[in-house]
């Protein structure tokens, strides 16, 4: 499975930067191969300053070593030795009016002393992070992972919905959400309700999702204007995107202490930024009440199939 998981981690990323720059219509990605010492290395690509995205990076890696333990702490996870391979991806874009998006699919063995596989699972998710809202974006977005979910399981999209929901929380901004959700599932291990060929078909069928999601909503919104008031808005926006990657994020924290490389990792900050002491949006703005949304996470397909 590690095999045919490293295989198609590398198709897809392929596949994500070629409809990458083909919306931006500018700028190309710089791509930089690293090896890692403990064992194990990735592709970074990361694509800045384009007519689209400001910044964003579609990665790669895997990686192996011994269960150190801060590893042990941080995935709980008993064993000697790991195996991790993945792909994590964050655009950015220039545009207010075009959502930041993310997206996450990986695999994960842990061995005994003797290299036998001991345990092994999968994880992944998109989430959207717009700074204006487009309902009927949302719907597009959220529409996309439910058909592929259902392929799966009728009650998967609901599920992994409410998990994403509950996970991009800054719990210190008083549980504020950093966008409108997506799916997030972590730890999904083969056993009685799904074989490793089935989570791994999941995985691709969500990886294909993610295209058929998110590129559509940026050709919609990346001509439309947008105001220097609207710019700031979205720069305190990204501050708490930071605040969240920094904080909160397992896959963050992961890499950093496994001793990933620190380039590839905090690929997902933006390049501009804006932190303001106690920033609040005018009362009754259209800011203020997308924020009410990200207190209140809303159910975007309900009355849907």
């Amino acid at each position: 499975m590690k095999a045919e998981f490293s295989d198609w981690i590398k198709q897809i990323q392929n596949k994500i930067c070629v409809a990458v720059e083909k919306a931006d219509g500018k700028e190309v990605f710089r791509e930089d191969k690293w090896t890692r010492e403990e064992g194990g290395g990735g592709i970074t690509r990361v694509i800045q300053n384009g007519a689209v995205f400001e910044k964003g990076g579609v990665n790669t890696s895997e990686v192996y070593g011994k269960i150190t333990p801060a590893i042990r702490t941080q995935l709980n996870v008993e064993g000697s030795s790991f195996f991790a391979c993945g792909i994590s991806l964050v655009l950015h874009p220039a545009s207010p009016m075009v959502p930041t998006v993310h997206a996450n699919f990986r695999y994960f063995e842990v061995y005994d002393e003797a290299g036998k596989v001991t345990g092994s699972w999968f994880g992944g998710g998109a989430d959207l992070t717009p700074y204006y809202l487009f309902e009927e974006d949302a719907i597009h977005f959220h529409q996309a992972f439910k058909n592929s979910c259902d392929k799966f399981g009728s009650d998967l999209y609901e599920k992994f919905k409410i998990q994403c929901d509950n996970y991009f929380v800054n719990t210190h901004r008083n549980n504020e959400r950093r966008g409108i959700g997506g799916i997030f599932y972590d730890h999904l291990k083969p056993g009685k309700n799904w074989t490793a060929e089935q989570l791994f078909n999941f995985a691709k069928s969500n990886g294909e999702a993610f295209i058929e999601a998110y590129f559509p909503i940026v050709e919609k919104r990346k001509g439309l204007s947008f105001t220097d008031k609207q710019k700031h808005w979205q720069l305190i926006r990204r501050g708490r995107y930071v605040e969240f990657n920094l904080i909160h994020d397992r896959g963050t924290i992961f890499g950093l202490k496994s001793n990933g490389r620190t380039e590839s990792i905090l690929m997902s900050l933006p390049m501009n930024v804006r932190f303001e002491y106690d920033y609040k949006p005018e009362p009754s703005s259209e800011e203020e009440i997308f924020l009410e949304v990200l207190l209140k996470p809303k159910n975007w397909l309900k009355n849907r199939k």
